[in-house]
């Protein structure tokens, strides 16, 4: 299931997210929108994003990854499941990744800060949960099955 995930093609409404865990914590950044985009509201997020066309999502996790917080080094390990995104009609691909490197910020413009969360913190909710409350649900579920 993975492999047929990490090979499906993408289009403008279908994001790819990465639950990227290094040393029992998970990566969030906090993420400010802006009046020119969909809403204005800071929340905190993990890496990923839109679709490229033609683009499967496991290229979308990496470039997307690799575009925010400049980890190259990506081992994908499970595919969550997909949840609705904040806009009508976007849905989130959510996976399950680890590295042993450490986040760059590279878009100031987007993001004040990358930083590594214990899965214990994260599991329990605010403000780890704000930006998309099913996907929280889904990853708390993860780690409560998996005791990582």
């Amino acid at each position: 299931m993975l492999e047929d995930k990490l090979n499906q093609i993408g289009n403008k409404d279908i994001c790819a997210t990465a639950i990227v865990i290094k040393n029992g914590s998970i990566l969030s950044g906090l993420r400010h929108y802006t009046p020119n985009k969909w809403k204005v509201v800071s929340v905190w997020t993990t890496p990923g994003g839109r679709c490229d066309d033609g683009e499967t999502l496991e290229q979308t996790l990496r470039r997307e990854i690799l575009e925010e917080v400049n980890i190259g080094e990506l081992d994908i390990v499970e595919f969550l499941g997909e949840v609705p995104g904040a806009k009508d009609g976007d849905s989130v691909y959510v996976f399950v990744c680890r590295t042993n490197e450490d986040p760059t910020l590279m878009e100031p413009e987007k993001f004040s800060e990358w930083k590594w969360v214990p899965v214990g913190e994260y599991v329990k909710g605010e403000p780890w949960n704000i930006m998309n409350p099913e996907m929280h649900r889904m990853i708390r579920k993860y780690f409560e099955q998996s005791k990582t």
